[in-house]
């Protein structure tokens, strides 16, 4: 069976089309090209803006020419991560798809329905001749995953609508009125290539089969992240008995994404060959029986390679350890105000050994509240400036402030609880929607967040609910036909 087939066809067949087309962050022209030529074959007007942002205009059908103009929203990129043993191009290869009872995921890969889903409904709209509607503005948004790009630089004139859907949550049944802000910290160790130790055994360790997950509503889980676990393993081995150096390291990729997996090249004296398998096995019980709730396919692999040609100056090699030792990583605080409510967090998202002999430490911080941000960016940023790395910090993004007076929130529990006969849920998120931006360009507008229910999006475990998919564009089609009329005084 195909995910054409599935209900309500129009929704997945769009979704479906989506999947065969490659979108990586940054590299968004395929779906861009795809989603003007829609325009054109239904003849509906369309323009774009510096960046690559789309917008698509559909007019009110009959009757509803007094309705308020509905911006419809979702971003187009999508998160490109992939297991180790797969092998996807990502710039080229489309998405194969697998339905597994209630659910649809990928083969191995991240399925993209963050924010793919989004796409498929505002299409389905666009495409749909017996919905009721007042004239509809479909914006479709460019690298919203790596740097909230599109959102950022929204023209103010680019747009008329002063109501916003936007269609980039995970969870139905709940509506979404506010979200995190957020800020990029990077981190450079420069260091000197030595040469290799004689009598030394060199091993590779490895850390793998965690679940991985979205830095902000995933970072309350409990998840292991792998550049943690390594570095717990490499800090435990320091000693200077030992005699530890290090070749090379990496691991997580994205900085929205919970690291999955890790790995270092290591040399000790050759005389602590076993004592470093009896150590490790030592401490892979450890940390099994640690996130033995959390991450059962934890697994930590050693195996011996061949002497490298260079390994990295030990005095650096100790202060990177150290620094990430040392570095937070998860939940800081929790909200005062909505229950439950992570207020503000950090993910070490990654390691990566770039050329000219330098090693990149990539975080990202979020928060509910300015003043936590900043202070969180500045702890996290203190912890490498003492370890002398060179810190970067990128803008950033606003949060989005809840406003729980709105007259689209109000609607929408309404047509909620007439749907499915109970009440949504209204919710703040810990992640980066890109509302807090518009609300910077268009302070008027009156905005919500909706979606169908997905799990464990930016991994390669990311899946999506068939059954809350029918839900959801159900609840969409509602609440755009029942949008009253605008008062005139």
């Amino acid at each position: 069976m195909s995910i054409k087939d599935l209900e309500p066809k129009i929704v997945w067949s769009y979704f479906h089309d989506i999947t065969q087309i490659p979108r990586p962050s940054k590299k968004e022209e395929k779906i861009l090209a795809y989603l003007i030529n829609f325009a054109k074959e239904h003849k509906l007007e369309a323009k774009q803006d510096k960046v690559g942002n789309l917008l698509i205009t559909k007019p009110a059908t009959k009757g509803k020419e007094d309705v308020p103009t509905v911006i419809l929203q979702s971003h187009v990129d999508m998160v490109c991560e992939k297991n180790s043993d797969v092998t996807h191009d990502f710039d080229n290869d489309p998405i194969e798809t697998i339905i597994d009872r209630d659910w649809v995921k990928a083969n191995g890969t991240t399925l993209g329905a963050d924010n793919g889903i989004g796409v498929a409904a505002q299409l389905a709209v666009l495409a749909s001749t017996d919905i009721a509607h007042g004239k509809i503005e479909a914006l479709f948004t460019v690298d919203e995953e790596t740097g909230l790009t599109g959102a950022n630089s929204l023209q103010p004139d680019f747009v008329t609508g002063n109501i916003l859907l936007n269609l980039d949550t995970e969870e139905e049944g709940e509506i979404y009125i506010g979200c995190a802000g957020g800020k990029g910290t990077k981190a450079h160790f420069k260091y000197k290539a030595k040469d290799v130790p004689k009598k030394y055994f060199w091993f590779k360790v490895q850390v793998k089969g965690l679940r991985g997950g979205h830095s902000g509503s995933d970072i309350d889980k409990g998840l292991g992240n792998a550049n943690k676990i390594l570095n717990r393993f490499l800090f435990s081995i320091m000693r200077k008995k030992y005699g530890m150096v290090l070749s090379k390291i990496g691991g997580g990729n994205l900085h929205n994404a919970i690291a999955r997996e890790a790995f270092a090249v290591v040399g000790v004296k050759e005389k602590y060959k076993e004592d470093m398998r009896v150590k490790l096995n030592v401490f892979l019980d450890q940390v099994q029986n640690e996130y033995k709730k959390t991450e059962p396919n934890l697994d930590i692999h050693l195996e011996s390679v061949q002497i490298p040609s260079k390994i990295i100056k030990k005095s650096v090699a100790e202060k990177l350890i150290q620094a990430i030792y040392a570095c937070p990583h998860g939940v800081i605080g929790m909200s005062r105000d909505i229950a439950r409510l992570v207020e503000t967090s950090t993910n070490l998202a990654s390691v990566k050994m770039l050329d000219n002999h330098i090693i990149e430490i990539g975080t990202s911080q979020r928060s509910s509240v300015e003043s936590c941000k900043t202070d969180i960016v500045n702890m996290v940023s203190t912890v490498f400036d003492l370890a002398g790395a060179k810190v970067t910090h990128n803008d950033g993004y606003p949060g989005w402030q809840p406003n729980p007076d709105s007259e689209i929130l109000k609607l929408a529990k309404a047509e909620y609880k007439k749907l499915y006969n109970k009440n949504a849920k209204v919710k703040a998120i810990h992640a980066g929607l890109e509302c807090g931006l518009f609300l910077e360009k268009y302070p008027g507008l009156d905005m919500i967040s909706i979606g169908p229910d997905m799990t464990d999006v930016h991994s390669p475990d990311e899946k999506m609910k068939i059954s809350s998919v029918g839900k959801f564009w159900d609840y969409l089609v509602k609440i755009l036909e029942n949008i009253p009329e605008q008062v005139v005084e």
